[in-house]
């Protein structure tokens, strides 16, 4: 909002200059004030329309312009929005604030790449990439960490086995594999 004030020059004659709107030309007493009871008498009709819960909320609600008042945070949010609006008008012709909005979105664009390609498996090491290629009973096969009374042989579990083990296996491998635990 812009305010046009009038000066006297030395001459005599009226000028205009253009002066921003500052945080104490407003009243903000009365400004906090009035929506408070507006919500107070609002919250009334709310009361006797819809009942002791509807009305408290909005009492709630109502109490809230002059909480701020009384506790700074309207000056708080009146300093956030000043500091907005200068380092926004200041951002339009700074090539070093252009510069660093660049380096910014490039780094950005690096954390979303990088997500992907670690939810894609890529760009990790393949360190026993070989190991990972066999089925789950295989594995267990090959460590040799079958039961010691399952009769079977490691061939026999890679064998036949490995057809009906991969059909109970694959879904967890398939789930294992999504949540990235090797």
């Amino acid at each position: 909002m812009i305010m046009t004030a009038h000066e006297v020059t030395t001459a005599g004659l009226a000028t205009t200059r253009e002066a921003a709107v500052t945080y104490s030309q407003i009243a903000w007493l009365p400004l906090a004030g009035g929506l408070t009871l507006a919500g107070l008498i609002a919250s009334w009709f709310a009361w006797r329309r819809r009942g002791a819960a509807a009305g408290l909320r909005g009492v709630a609600w109502s109490l809230l312009p002059l909480a701020a008042y009384l506790t700074g945070v309207i000056k708080l949010l009146w300093n956030f929005g000043s500091a907005i609006s200068s380092f926004a008008s200041s951002f339009v012709f700074s090539a070093q604030v252009w510069s660093g909005v660049i380096v910014t979105v490039v780094a950005v664009l690096l954390f979303f790449v990088s997500g992907g390609l670690r939810r894609r498996g890529r760009g990790r090491k393949q360190a026993g990439a070989k190991q990972e290629a066999q089925p789950l009973p295989a594995r267990a096969a090959a460590a040799g960490s079958l039961p010691a009374g399952s009769g079977r042989s490691a061939k026999a579990a890679a064998g036949k086995g490995a057809a009906a083990a991969d059909e109970d296996f694959g879904d967890v491998e398939a789930i294992l594999r999504r949540r990235g635990i090797k």
